[in-house]
């Protein structure tokens, strides 16, 4: 089997969410559960695109969606561990944002998974992917160097 292998970008980040592993996203393994993992991601790519002024229902005028999703797991992180999650942004390429999200325990620093998600910004009309926006570009090359 291959195993999904994400080199996390440091130099791309945009943005450092805290947070912790509620009773309820643990699973019968009584460690973090894999739909859980993907809503505390979610919500921490909200979180980092909200602080530019993305929301992601419109970003430069266009809601996005995601395309794909690879997460490799790493360590297992259990409630009520103290947890911070980095979502960096290379500079966009094309029709699609690469963002890249490293979830690690707040104290021991431990890595807990990284994940990739492709994400497409789509015209309202044509229901179509199109460009990322300059002035997307912008506010994330913003958020890089902030």
């Amino acid at each position: 089997m291959e195993r999904v292998k994400l080199d996390f970008p440091a130099e791309a980040v945009i943005h450092r969410h805290s947070l912790t592993v509620r009773i309820t996203d643990m699973n019968y393994g009584r460690h973090l559960g894999h739909d859980a993992l993907i809503s505390l991601l979610h919500e921490a790519r909200s979180q980092a695109f909200a602080a530019s002024d993305l929301p992601e229902w419109d970003m430069g005028g266009h809601p996005s969606v995601v395309a794909d999703l690879a997460v490799q797991y790493q360590h297992e992180a259990r409630w009520p561990n103290a947890l911070i999650i980095e979502t960096a942004v290379p500079e966009p390429q094309g029709k699609a944002l690469t963002i890249y999200q490293r979830v690690y325990q707040a104290d021991s620093q431990q890595v807990v998974a990284t994940a990739r998600v492709n994400q497409l910004l789509i015209d309202r009309a044509t229901g179509r992917p199109v460009e990322v926006p300059e002035a997307v570009k912008l506010a994330l090359a913003n958020a890089r160097s902030g």
